[in-house]
């Protein structure tokens, strides 16, 4: 059965057509029949009641250059489609929580991927605090003597920005390091949140591994290899994937927190974990299938899409 899908993205003329995984998404529901609108989050109102999104009917193809030909624009009502993709990045800010707030009035009537709840109580380095026995050492805090006190006990710790992503902000911090104080002001410049602040996990130079759930089970990895000199492994900052499976404490991670995902909705979800940690659970815009596909010969959006067709 062909479905009518709204796909809720960054602009599509800027993406990577060989990393995205929104795109890869696309394609598959292309190849299955079902239809594609696109809209940008800043295109997404709720009126009197009704939630419209003014966008384009969206064909797309793997090529470079060429990669989508838009439609007439138009405003439509997202009640009339099956599915809406949610798949615009972080930062995990206002603008993100209040889409998440006006889509949650169609949700699950129009499915809406991930549900729109969950990933408005879910940003990626809280979730991951209801599972403290498999991360590493972390504090959560704007008290700046709370920090003091995790670096004298931890010595050398990682100090990043509570809602970043794509390895924005992220800060390496040796015990001899004098720049700790000058770093959290500059924080709180920048930054009203706290700042979460770990114990750095020195196996992250053999790679920070993203691993992908669709509904609960895992179904690739990445490993992604810091560049020398460079503290952040994400393919954003330069890292570089290589070829991976999973070890026995990953599946053991990913038992425990699948039956988890699985129930709140999460159908597309990738975590990072670090040696035997944990690290993040990302549920707001995941990538990596593209690179896992190509490394083990599989199609990841097929999976997504029969989970997400399987709860229609």
């Amino acid at each position: 059965m062909a479905l009518k899908v709204a796909v809720q993205m960054d602009p599509i003329e800027t993406i990577n057509i060989n990393g995205d995984s929104t795109f890869a998404l696309m394609l598959e529901a292309r190849r299955r029949g079902h239809t594609l609108f696109y809209y940008q989050p800043r295109q997404l109102s709720l009126r009197h009641g009704k939630v419209v999104a003014r966008g384009w009917p969206t064909e797309v193809r793997r090529q470079a250059g060429g990669h989508f030909t838009l439609g007439e624009l138009q405003t439509v009502e997202l009640t009339d489609y099956d599915v809406v993709l949610m798949r615009q990045d972080p930062p995990f800010d206002m603008g993100y929580i209040t889409a998440t707030h006006i889509l949650e009035h169609i949700h699950p009537k129009t499915l809406v991927v991930n549900d729109p709840v969950a990933v408005r109580n879910a940003p990626e380095k809280l979730l991951v605090t209801h599972f403290p026995e498999l991360m590493p050492p972390t504090l959560i805090t704007s008290a700046k003597d709370e920090i003091l006190a995790f670096r004298r006990e931890h010595k050398d710790i990682i100090v990043k920005p509570l809602f970043g992503n794509g390895g924005a902000g992220v800060f390496h911090l040796k015990p001899d390091d004098e720049n700790l104080g000058s770093l959290l002001e500059l924080f709180t410049q920048f930054y009203r949140e706290p700042v979460i602040v770990q114990r750095y996990l020195p196996e992250v130079r053999q790679g920070d591994k993203r691993i992908i759930l669709i509904d609960g089970e895992p179904a690739g990895a990445i490993n992604r290899v810091p560049q020398a000199g460079e503290a952040r492994s994400n393919m954003h900052a330069g890292g570089r994937p290589d070829r991976s499976t999973l070890t026995d404490r990953e599946r053991e991670i990913c038992a425990v927190i699948g039956p988890v995902l699985r129930a709140q909705g999460q159908i597309f979800v990738g975590i990072d974990v670090i040696g035997p940690y944990l690290t993040e659970i990302n549920v707001t815009s995941p990538t990596g299938i593209q690179e896992i596909d190509r490394f083990d010969g599989t199609n990841l959006s097929a999976l997504v899409w029969d989970a997400i067709e399987k709860r229609r």
